[in-house]
């Protein structure tokens, strides 16, 4: 009988047991005339072809407008999405909203928080320069029944404290919604800091990152924010898929997809496959 039962397991597919998906952060660039050739209605297509192309599972962007993102929903309907606007909790200003696909996940709730000292409210905190936030998403996998969460961020640009303060922060809300739950966490986000800055080795003591944990090396350059020049020297990453709990992550790419001399964002989208244990 114990013979037979190990044959009929070795027989049952592994996604039962474990997931692969595809993780993206992208900062898409907001969208702004200033940018001439590079400004958003030359970009869509480039965009949401490269989610698509690469078999994106899961999303989160960076300075997306609600134009932006009605624009990607409209080209991308087998996604949903959900977030709101940094400036009023609504429409206004610039979201970090995360984009799923919808054959394959069941959203079971959703939030947003300000990176600040009151963070249930639309507010700007510490030294920060703008408004900041985080969203997050609670899903189950349709395929095994399995639950994970998933945060995106994009932190100030400017305030030493706050950038301090939102990586302590994060990891005071992530520790508070797994407590005493098996929840595998993705985090996926611009941070506009260095893997050697402070924030970043406060996150690193609780989650990995993944350019630093993949199975197979890195692809790609090190370096995420390019301008728009194909002469960047691309060393300086700023933008990170970090992971906790039941996850392992199997591949890293930042991905240096152009058109025509032109890339499709600022910054390079950073690509990670991960298992879900």
């Amino acid at each position: 009988m114990k013979k037979i039962l190990g044959i009929i397991l070795l027989l049952i597919p592994a996604t039962l047991f474990s997931q692969q998906m595809n993780i993206v952060s992208f900062n898409i660039r907001y969208n702004t005339p200033n940018d001439g050739e590079n400004a958003w209605p030359n970009r869509i297509e480039m965009v949401s072809g490269l989610l698509r192309f690469h078999e994106a599972d899961i999303f989160g962007l960076q300075e997306a407008l609600h134009g932006q993102i009605i624009d990607l929903q409209n080209e991308l309907p087998e996604y949903e999405w959900f977030g709101v606007g940094r400036d009023d909790g609504e429409k206004g200003g610039e979201f970090s909203p995360i984009f799923f696909k919808k054959s394959k996940f069941i959203l079971i709730d959703h939030g947003t928080y300000w990176l600040s000292e009151t963070p249930e409210k639309p507010s700007k905190g510490w030294d920060a320069a703008l408004n900041r936030i985080i969203t997050w998403g609670h899903f189950q996998s349709k395929v095994t029944g399995k639950q994970f969460l998933v945060f995106n961020t994009h932190f100030d640009h400017i305030g030493v404290e706050a950038r301090k303060n939102s990586a302590i922060l994060i990891r005071k809300k992530i520790e508070d919604m797994t407590r005493g739950k098996n929840l595998p966490v993705v985090l996926t986000g611009d941070f506009n800091l260095t893997p050697e800055q402070e924030p970043i080795v406060l996150l690193k003591k609780y989650m990995k990152d993944s350019y630093e944990v993949t199975q197979e090396p890195p692809y790609g350059p090190v370096g995420t924010f390019q301008q728009f020049k194909i002469e960047s020297k691309l060393d300086h990453r700023i933008d990170y898929v970090f992971v906790h709990g039941g996850i392992s992550v199997l591949k890293y790419a930042a991905l240096t997809d152009f058109k025509n001399h032109r890339f499709p964002s600022d910054h390079l989208p950073v690509f990670v496959k991960v298992q879900l244990k």
